[in-house]
């Protein structure tokens, strides 16, 4: 009765052990294949990685450069003034202006004078002039001692926008362009060697434009520009200044007037000259026919009643 009762006790014990093995076992093993299929994913990752990280790059380009501020430590304006002057003598003060041009390190960009005329008896001059921004004051200050001022003005323009604007997108352009210039290193077909060329090409283009732009508002923002017209407080219409114009411009003439009578007599004896054998013959036919005419013509005779009447 006694062994009766051991035997299943026995065999039950054995049963659960195997089956603990088995479950065991069958842990372990998934467990093996989750860890090696995760390594294996974990390179297959990293590679996925390393070959779209220049493509993802480039898309966060234009991100990283709108999100990255410029410092603007002051305006950048543009300034231009304009200035009218009634002088003494325009001459002279051309020469003063040339004078402050050179003090101020300067460059003279236009001049143009008119002389008097008839709706307009007075001298005047126009000068435009290029001068540091940080020295137009100073200049506008000379300027106005040299003549009583009519009219002053100065305009500014604030182009800081523009700048930041135009700086931004230049960068953006340039890591453009050198990712472009990686692509266009590791390319393999000939097809895709001309596109990225192409494309770059493009891209540099652009480049400059955008360059040359930023450097032209730059330009325009360190040299302000000033117009200066010059107009003289005498006309020249007064009586003494006119009576000696008059007098020499009648002397003028005169003389003119004479030089080309005396040409004009010499030209149409040189005419003469080269005609003469046609007016001549022309003379000559004439003087022949009047004689004829007088030879040939019928004599008046007297009537018996004319005699009778008498």
């Amino acid at each position: 009765m006694y062994t009766a009762t051991k035997l299943p006790r026995t065999s039950a014990l054995f049963i659960s052990a195997l089956l603990g093995g088995m479950i065991f076992t069958s842990c372990a093993s998934s467990q093996q294949t989750a860890s090696k299929s995760a390594s294996q994913s974990v390179p297959q990752i990293a590679a996925n990685g390393g070959v779209n990280q220049l493509s993802a790059r480039e898309n966060n380009i234009s991100q990283k450069a709108e999100a990255a501020p410029i410092a603007r430590s002051r305006p950048q304006l543009i300034k231009k003034a304009a200035i009218s002057l009634t002088v003494n003598s325009v001459d002279k003060t051309i020469d003063a202006v040339s004078q402050i041009i050179n003090q101020q390190q300067g460059d003279l960009i236009g001049l143009k004078q008119q002389q008097p005329k008839n709706d307009n008896p007075r001298y005047t001059a126009t000068i435009q002039l290029r001068i540091p921004q940080d020295r137009l004051e100073p200049t506008l200050e000379q300027l106005a001692k040299l003549g009583t001022v009519n009219s002053r003005n100065i305009t500014a323009e604030d182009v800081g926008d523009r700048l930041v604007d135009f700086q931004a997108r230049l960068t953006n352009l340039q890591k453009t362009e050198a990712n472009l210039q990686k692509i266009m290193d590791r390319a393999g077909s000939i097809r895709d060697v001309l596109s990225v060329s192409q494309e770059l090409s493009n891209v540099r283009q652009t480049i400059e434009q955008i360059d040359a732009q930023l450097k032209n508002l730059k330009n325009q923002v360190a040299y302000s520009t000033i117009t200066l017209n010059l107009e003289a407080a005498v006309s020249s219409t007064s009586p003494q200044p006119a009576l000696g114009l008059q007098v020499k411009e009648t002397w003028n003439n005169s003389t003119h007037s004479l030089s080309a009578f005396s040409v004009g007599l010499l030209k149409l004896g040189i005419w003469l000259i080269v005609y003469s054998p046609y007016l001549l013959i022309f003379v000559a036919l004439i003087y022949g026919f009047r004689r004829w005419r007088r030879t040939h013509s019928p004599r008046l005779t007297q009537t018996p009643e004319s005699t009778i009447s008498d």
